[in-house]
């Protein structure tokens, strides 16, 4: 059996997953439903990033008893573009303090570009976004990454990089 699992706050990597769902027809569920991950032989997680996580990865797969006999990718979604050497780099290294080290060497790693409604953010999102939004704006120029000057840029906006082609990379893989 085959399972796409995702973790989505705020609905675009439920997106993703429900395309990938449908392109490969793979069963789909929450990680929120997700009891016994064992069962299946694929497993592919589409998760949010969210405080340099990925929502619900970390519950998803402590779930997991054993994981040689399984393949695993991983796609993340955020705001980060993923061509970004150095901003893939810093998901990949939170990644590793959420997943047990046999599990992230053996998960096929993928990043998707997301998107932001800042209008639907729930009081909390909102406050931190705007403390990140301060913090960031106040660097000097030659300080900001891409990714900080990409968040002033589009802060209090409604942005979406949603892109399902790149999903081509995924099926490829499996």
């Amino acid at each position: 059996m085959n399972i796409i699992i995702y973790g989505s706050h705020y609905g675009t990597a439920k997106k993703y997953a429900e395309e990938l769902a449908r392109r490969i027809c793979y069963e789909l569920k929450s990680y929120e439903d997700i009891r016994d991950i064992d069962c299946y032989s694929t497993i592919i997680y589409i998760g949010s990033l969210y405080a340099g996580g990925v929502l619900g990865m970390k519950k998803t797969f402590e779930k997991m008893k054993d994981c040689g006999n399984k393949r695993i990718i991983i796609a993340t979604v955020g705001l980060a573009d993923p061509t970004n050497e150095k901003n893939t780099d810093n998901i990949k290294n939170a990644m590793k303090k959420q997943l047990p080290e046999e599990i992230y060497d053996s998960a096929h790693i993928f990043h998707l570009r997301g998107g932001i409604d800042y209008s639907k953010l729930n009081l909390k999102h909102k406050v931190m976004m705007g403390l990140l939004y301060r913090k960031i704006k106040s660097l000097p120029e030659e300080k900001k990454t891409e990714e900080e000057k990409a968040m002033i840029k589009t802060y209090k906006q409604r942005v979406d990089f949603v892109d399902y082609e790149c999903l081509y990379q995924i099926i490829q893989d499996i």
